[in-house]
């Protein structure tokens, strides 16, 4: 009888963790404490990945905008495969201007969604060519008003690209791991970036949404997360009700 309770019990875990339901008993934990938290989640992270670099393959700034747009709703290994044909045929932004869209299409097909980011590419390529040397501007206020951008973008060129973090960069595995963790209760990303930005350092805004992605595609899958395995289990709430052994108190 009290294994098909624990059963239960468990099964009301994951269907709460994944309807996204907000971990219990984090009302009660101060922001310091829950800073002191997660700086110590992020000393575990550097120690697993150290200082991680940007998945995304590029020479320069402006390739980085191109990868970061055929990147979205496909993965890194995929955008790698494609961009160093893509960019040995159009190595600079204005040759990419020129580009024909057919032929842009067929270079970037096999990361999805390929109309719209052969349009955003090549309108990105042609105001970047006319209006700012062909060089990606190093302003983030311009950034998000630029074809395919928005904070994310915006985040990852000025991180990546130029060095600067005006934000966290958030994307599913960043939103999916900091709720978790307890460290946001919103989806919305630009509600999650402020949560993070609040929470941490500005010294760790680049290396933080690295850590949460490397984390979330390792470990802290979106249906089935690792829990018995994870790195960070004792600091992570989610992770006490999913690994609960006895069922709730009557």
């Amino acid at each position: 009888m009290k294994s098909n309770k624990l059963g239960g019990r468990r099964a009301k875990v994951k269907e709460d963790i994944a309807s996204k339901k907000t971990p219990p008993n984090l009302d009660v934990e101060t922001l310091p404490d829950k800073k002191a938290r997660s700086l110590k989640i992020t000393s575990l992270f550097q120690a697993r990945y150290g200082t991680p670099e940007c998945p995304l393959t590029f020479r320069t700034v402006e390739q980085l905008a191109v990868a970061v747009i055929l990147s979205a709703q496909c993965t890194d290994a995929r955008v790698n495969q494609v961009t160093p044909a893509l960019f040995d045929r159009f190595p600079d932004m204005v040759r990419l201007a020129e580009a024909s869209l057919p032929e842009l299409e067929k270079l970037i097909f096999s990361t999805g969604f390929y109309h719209n980011k052969a349009k955003n590419i090549q309108k990105l390529a042609q105001i970047l060519a006319r209006d700012y040397n062909a060089k990606n501007p190093k302003d983030f206020d311009v950034l998000v008003t630029l074809p395919g951008k928005g904070r994310k973008t915006a985040n990852v060129i000025m991180s990546e690209g130029f060095g600067e973090a005006p934000g966290v960069t958030v994307d599913t595995h960043v939103k999916r791991v900091a709720f978790r963790l307890g460290f946001t209760q919103s989806e919305n990303p630009t509600v999650v970036e402020r949560d993070l930005m609040a929470l941490y350092p500005k010294s760790v805004w680049r290396v933080l949404p690295l850590y949460l992605i490397f984390h979330g595609r390792e470990t802290c899958h979106a249906r089935k997360p690792q829990c018995g395995v994870c790195i960070i289990k004792e600091l992570c709430p989610s992770a006490k009700l999913f690994l609960a052994e006895s069922p709730a108190s009557p």
